[in-house]
């Protein structure tokens, strides 16, 4: 079989090596528009369920990537002059680089061609008997189908900005500062023993009233640093000047699509769905993609077949990951809701920010509810049985026209 794969990201790489895996004789290319390189990120994280998954399937870069993680098992919240500090699942972070680095390498050794700098235009795909499109969200080859694939974006309310820093944190960290304009929080997590990624967010009326929207990157990063001094430490934040200075904060855009395959062409990772970066989910969905992927084209009995087979595995298995980034996402954007409880509570249940019954009942009576259930076997199985109920007619309220 002859494949080629567009774009050099986490999904397209793997999905390759996974291929020269099962049989040696497949041609595989990657096609990758940026010098190799020049990715721009900092840190990913993933969770020890991925980590087992690589293991078995191709135990080389398995090893890398462990070799080359930092691991957490904690998360403090600082809020206002306060902090809290609880025990969590074992997180793991590693630089988008050194990732990208592993999965490259260890492709050119299994004989699959790399071609970097080279872009792939909708109008001159390469010959392949099967397409890969993992060119992300903005993929050209969906966009150039977009009535076939139903691809829908939805924006996010609030603006968010992904930086680095060089200070490491010992844990996975949240940060939440009140302002003049409202309250301004950030995300940080280690990726290597010298840097650490720090995702700041707020409301679009803090981020316009602190002026962070129309200011250079440098007088920006400035402001940052001050307000969030007493996590960094002294150490600097680092951000990516565009070309014509301006700002590089974003609104977070939802992806889905109807479809994700069209005759030889099929969509994973980012080209197929996106979820919210405060659910840390988008590296290991894009690798879980190609696990999925290489494994229908094995087991079936021709493209089409497979094709179909791993968007239907896919698509259900993203359904519970959709809905927590969803309200996840929400929890942040609601986040008067919460900030004001005391900062145990508050970090409790911003540990449960992904429940679809959180939005719906008071927070404090859903803290109490959650330590009681925690207690009790019989409120236990309550919760489950009626969570996933919101979130499916959650789900379908969404997907109805016009709602």
């Amino acid at each position: 079989m002859k494949v080629a794969c567009v774009g050099g990201g986490p999904a397209g790489l793997y999905l390759s090596i996974l291929l020269k895996r099962q049989d040696p004789s497949h041609d595989v290319t990657v096609f990758e528009r940026n010098p190799e390189g020049s990715t721009y990120g900092w840190g990913v994280t993933y969770w020890q369920g991925l980590l087992d998954e690589l293991r078995v399937r191709d135990p080389e870069s398995a090893r890398a990537i462990e070799e080359h993680s930092v691991v957490w098992n904690q998360g403090v919240a600082h809020v206002r002059d306060l902090s809290t500090r609880q025990p969590g699942d074992e997180g793991h972070g590693i630089g988008r680089h050194k990732l990208l680095e592993i999965l490259a390498a260890r492709a050119r050794a299994l004989d699959v061609h790399l071609e970097f700098d080279h872009e792939i235009t909708a109008e001159d795909p390469p010959e392949a008997d099967l397409v890969v499109a993992g060119d992300g969200v903005h993929s050209a080859l969906r966009a150039h189908h977009a009535d076939h694939f139903g691809a829908e974006l939805t924006p996010g309310r609030n603006s968010y900005v992904w930086l680095g820093t060089s200070k490491v944190f010992d844990s996975f960290t949240f940060a939440f500062v009140e302002t003049e304009h409202g309250w301004i929080w950030c995300y940080g997590y280690p990726f290597s023993a010298a840097q650490s990624t720090c995702v700041i967010e707020c409301a679009p009326e803090t981020c316009a009233g602190l002026g962070l929207d129309t200011a250079s990157e440098a007088d920006g990063l400035a402001h940052l640093e001050k307000l969030f001094a007493h996590i960094l430490d002294g150490h600097p934040l680092i951000g990516r000047a565009p070309a014509d200075g301006s700002s590089q904060w974003l609104t977070f855009r939802t992806l889905t699509n109807r479809t994700w395959r069209r005759d030889n062409l099929v969509l994973l990772g980012d080209a197929a769905h996106t979820t919210h970066y405060s659910i840390g989910a988008g590296t290991t969905l894009a690798l879980e993609d190609a696990i999925a992927l290489a494994d229908a084209l094995r087991e079936s009995r021709g493209i089409p077949q497979a094709l179909a087979r791993y968007e239907r595995e896919r698509q259900s298995a993203l359904l519970s990951l959709q809905s927590a980034a969803r309200y996840s996402a929400q929890w942040y954007e609601n986040l008067t809701r919460y900030i004001h409880l005391p900062p145990e509570r508050m970090f409790a249940l911003l540990g449960q920010r992904h429940s679809p019954l959180l939005p719906y009942v008071p927070p404090q009576m859903y803290y109490r509810l959650d330590r009681a259930a925690g207690q009790l076997e019989a409120l236990r199985r309550f919760k489950r049985w009626l969570g996933p109920k919101i979130a499916r007619s959650a789900h379908a309220r969404a997907l109805t026209p016009g709602k």
